[in-house]
């Protein structure tokens, strides 16, 4: 039976994030994975902080984590030489209520007391017109505008290659291409796909939507589901639009312009689907509405199309702890629309639980003792 001290199931961004800081620990690491393409390998790489008004312990750690994040990306591509299309670009959002106008104005104030990062803060500004002449092209049925400048983007792509490119020069983990079936009862190794075995010292798992039916015999094996994938599709266009321009946000539609000439455009959330990797008429009308809001996009030709599955738990927020029962295992997975922005932090911390080093105490709604009573039925 192979083995190692650490284990960690899953190669998207989350499983990629806790190798990168293992290796920097020098904790002996074998990264498990099937090798299927994973979500983490999308087209949009938006990266927006909640609301800045009702302000909470979640809202500062997601604010904190985008704002490190920063620095860590440029620590990675100095590392690797591979750019990420990390841009602080801001946002732009359509106000087409004097409702939404009243909210927004109430969120400038919030933002210039909780977006703060050091000396510099982040401004949530009301303005009459988008900040850049047809980027969107003024709308009639607009109000106003909301223009942010805390909002920032990635190439998930390129993310997900700078840290491949780096662990591929890795001392201490190394990687195993394998399916991975169940946790033993006992929590102390993995039954592969392949009719294998993995022992571990410790396991990390962050297989995305694949963590749930994994962990769910540990956590809960007579509740409801702790989660289920949701689908998203989205599109890559190419157009010549620069990549500080910032993204545009309106009502479920994203449009965010990358390096290389490419504005993808996004995204659908899918509960009911036939095939979770094809895309359909959705994200047809969603380029097609881009394409009404964007002059620049009129004549773009889509070059590429996809879908994925992005893992939604019994309520929206990250999984992440120690599994009570089995102390050797540890979450790190859920998350839904937030994780990309959040993962290199989780996974510091993840990593830190398995070599039980002191770690920053997470926001209360992290906790999995909230899936657990959400899976047996309780509200928190």
């Amino acid at each position: 039976m192979m083995n190692a001290d650490l284990a960690i199931v899953g190669g998207g961004i989350m499983g990629l994030w806790a190798a990168y800081h293992a290796e920097k620990a020098g904790i002996d690491t074998v990264l498990i994975d099937s090798g299927a393409p994973a979500t983490s390998n999308g087209l949009l790489g938006a990266l927006m902080a909640y609301m800045p008004d009702q302000w909470d312990e979640k809202k500062q750690f997601q604010f904190e984590a985008l704002s490190a994040l920063e620095a860590e990306i440029g620590t990675l591509e100095a590392e690797t030489g591979i750019s990420t299309g990390y841009r602080r670009s801001g946002r732009v959002m359509p106000l087409s209520s004097e409702q939404q106008v009243e909210t927004a104005r109430r969120r400038a104030e919030a933002a210039a007391l909780n977006w703060r990062d050091g000396a510099t803060r982040y401004h949530w500004r009301v303005v009459d017109r988008p900040p850049l002449e047809n980027w969107p092209a003024a709308d009639p049925a607009a109000l106003a505008y909301v223009h942010e400048t805390f909002a920032a983007h990635v190439f998930p792509r390129g993310v997900m290659s700078a840290l491949e490119a780096f662990l591929k020069g890795a001392r201490h983990v190394r990687r195993h291409e394998a399916g991975v079936a169940a946790i033993d009862a006992a929590g102390s190794a993995l039954r592969l796909a392949d009719g294998g075995k993995f022992g571990f010292g410790r396991l990390i798992v962050a297989a995305g939507a694949g963590a749930f039916p994994l962990l769910q015999p540990l956590l809960a094996p007579e509740g409801k589901p702790l989660g289920r994938p949701v689908k998203g599709q989205a599109a890559l266009l190419a157009a010549d639009c620069d990549p500080s321009w910032p993204l545009i946000f309106d009502n479920g539609l994203y449009v965010v312009a990358h390096e290389g000439e490419r504005v993808a455009i996004g995204s659908t959330t899918e509960d009911a689907y036939d095939d979770p990797f094809s895309t359909d008429h959705q994200i047809d009308a969603l380029v097609e509405e881009a394409r009404r809001r964007v002059p620049a996009l009129a004549d773009a030709p889509v070059v590429e199309r996809w879908a994925g599955l992005r893992p939604r738990g019994v309520h929206r927020e990250p999984m992440i702890g120690v599994v009570d029962q089995h102390p050797s295992i540890i979450a790190l997975g859920g998350g839904f629309k937030t994780s990309f922005g959040i993962a290199a932090r989780l996974a510091r911390h993840a990593v830190a639980l398995a070599a039980a080093k002191p770690v920053e105490r997470l926001p209360e709604i992290y906790d999995l003792g909230i899936y657990i009573r959400r899976a047996h039925g309780g509200t928190r």
